[in-house]
């Protein structure tokens, strides 16, 4: 675990706890979470750590491993905040995102002396900082609703496209998938027919064949699914088998094995929102891909994400600003973020929380085609920037009604 405390001697470190699912189904998403974790921590501690009125501390990084379950989250939070920890830091279910900021909560009115604040990088079902925004709890990552407008912007251009499969993961995040893609393609393009709505086990399913069989008889010209890790892997490769040959409209669809599972079948087929994607075709971007791939150059270990950049170089920031790390000072700092790295910029939203930035989609090409200098993972498949939808455009309204301490 890395620890770059030490070296200045006298400040203890300014704890960083991630709580994940580090064994288990998505594994891989968690160890790729901490991958880019402790770059952005590296990246701060190079320039010297963060400012506070006693002086410069370093950040420290310590990992929890949730297995991906609610009440073992809920445990290393316990353990985090007994080890020190100020700032926890979780994404990869919004089931667990949920509970988390619950527990926060009443950690903070509890004990007030011990406040921690909750940062989230990948948990994006809507409620988050909607009905159960919380001001102990931010957002980096955008919503699934705005993930899926932004994806909904290139379906409804698809004239040819007559008709979709729902296909979702039975939780929170999945359920929200399916909810907001029936309500835009409803307002937008009321010409698609939905030929099958289904949801299935998180995590659980070794074998999608039955789910390929039922979407290629359905007569579907596309899939949209908010499936990831081997969820999504395991499914791409049944329908690749069953011989469907339509698009997937995915959320996760451009890392952690997806591209290699689809192979050739995948081409032009695959579309994948996200904050940022390699082949975004700027200097600024291609130097910070590059300088993740130095950092760490196995193809395995290739899953760089700027939003994850963003939310520790934000941490930072609101420390610098409040200097101090009481959660009531940083809370009220990170408010008014607005970060910038490498042409990639954002700023939080103080109303509910949720960071604003642009987003991008892009669709799967074999590496060296026009738009694609780098692949994915090894894998001679990369994503080819097809859509830019700028932060004021990807910004949505909300519901929240932030209480105050």
């Amino acid at each position: 675990m890395p620890n770059f405390a030490w070296a200045q001697g006298t400040q203890q470190p300014v704890k960083i706890a991630m709580i994940e699912g580090l064994s288990g189904g998505n594994a891989n998403g968690g160890e790729a979470v901490f991958r880019n974790l402790v770059w952005a921590v590296e990246r701060v501690n190079q320039r010297g750590g963060v400012k506070t009125a006693q002086g410069a501390r370093m950040l420290q990084l310590d990992r929890y491993d949730s297995k991906g379950q609610i009440e073992e989250a809920l445990s290393a939070m316990r353990s985090a905040i007994d080890d020190g920890a100020q700032f926890i830091v979780q994404g990869n279910s919004s089931a667990v995102a949920a509970a988390l900021i619950e527990a926060v909560n009443k950690h903070n009115e509890r004990e007030p002396g011990r406040r921690v604040l909750f940062l989230n990088y990948s948990a994006v079902d809507p409620i988050l900082t909607n009905e159960k925004c919380s001001f102990w709890h931010f957002r980096f990552d955008a919503h699934a609703d705005m993930r899926m407008a932004a994806l909904m912007s290139v379906l409804r251009e698809d004239k040819a496209l007559k008709s979709v499969y729902l296909l979702g993961q039975d939780y929170s995040f999945g359920q929200a998938v399916l909810r907001e893609a029936r309500r835009q393609l409803g307002a937008q393009r009321p010409d698609i027919q939905i030929v099958g709505d289904e949801l299935h086990p998180l995590l659980r399913i070794k074998d999608f064949a039955p789910y390929a069989t039922k979407i290629k008889a359905s007569g579907a010209e596309a899939v949209i699914t908010g499936n990831f890790s081997n969820d999504l892997t395991l499914l791409v490769k049944a329908a690749r088998e069953v011989g469907f040959d339509g698009k997937f409209y995915t959320f996760y669809g451009n890392a952690l094995g997806a591209p290699a599972a689809m192979g050739e079948a995948g081409l032009g087929k695959v579309i994948a929102v996200a904050d940022w994607l390699p082949n975004v075709q700027t200097a600024q971007s291609e130097a910070f891909y590059q300088s993740f791939r130095q950092r760490y150059p196995k193809p395995a270990d290739d899953y760089v994400h700027m939003r994850m950049q963003l939310m520790i170089e934000a941490l930072a920031q609101a420390i610098d600003k409040a200097r101090s790390i009481d959660a009531v000072a940083v809370a009220n700092a990170m408010e008014h973020v607005f970060v910038n790295l490498q042409g990639q910029a954002g700023k939080m939203r103080a109303a509910d929380h949720q960071f604003q930035q642009q987003l991008v989609v892009g669709v799967m090409d074999r590496q060296g085609a026009p738009g694609v200098k780098f692949d994915v993972e090894g894998s001679g498949y990369g994503f080819r920037v097809i859509r830019q939808i700028p932060a004021a455009q990807a910004e949505l309204p909300h519901s929240c009604r932030m209480i105050r301490p």
